[in-house]
């Protein structure tokens, strides 16, 4: 029986224990200074083009290529976003260089910025390259908020002629870094 009563005794105390709290006064003007900076890492372009489909007679090849890049019709995107990062890879297995040109038109289709890629022939050995990263702010921020396509232009250098017979391939990979700052 006494060990009832001491049961029931701590369970009272204890449910009385969570009657009292200590508080204080909130300030909810704090969130008048909530800053928020997040990042963000997405793809940007990929495409990966065999050398069979490259077939000419020596001398330069034009292949262009342009695809709709609709994300900056979003609000959020036009209000919030601070800097962007592009940062591009190129990986040659074909016995002939390249010049890539990437281009950021806007819906007249109008050459906002052209970007350029000089990629040398395949060798034998491995031919990846990382080109410096393209950083975009202030003005050219806003010039590239104004890009509703992105269009590329593949030129073949001087070299042996490719073939249906050609081997290799010529990769492009790219992501952007996006940096928004929400207050």
């Amino acid at each position: 029986m006494k060990l009832n009563c001491i049961n029931s005794i701590l369970k009272i105390f204890a449910t009385a224990t969570l009657f009292f709290s200590c508080s204080s006064d909130l300030d909810f003007d704090q969130v008048k200074d909530l800053k928020l900076e997040p990042a963000y890492i997405a793809n940007l372009a990929y495409f990966d083009v065999p050398a069979n489909e490259l077939t000419d007679n020596g001398g330069n090849q034009i292949v262009y290529d342009s695809r709709y890049f609709d994300i900056f019709k979003k609000q959020f995107l036009r209000d919030y976003l601070k800097k962007a990062e592009f940062d591009v890879e190129i990986n040659n297995t074909i016995e002939r260089g390249f010049v890539i040109n990437m281009l950021l038109l806007n819906s007249q289709n109008q050459i906002l910025i052209t970007k350029t890629f000089s990629v040398p022939a395949y060798k034998g050995s491995p031919n990846v390259i990382k080109y410096p990263t393209e950083v975009f702010e202030n003005q050219r921020l806003e010039l590239l908020k104004q890009t509703e396509r992105i269009g590329f232009i593949v030129l073949m250098t001087s070299g042996t002629p490719l073939d249906e017979n050609s081997l290799g391939s010529l990769k492009l990979r790219s992501s952007a870094t996006t940096y928004f700052e929400i207050q």
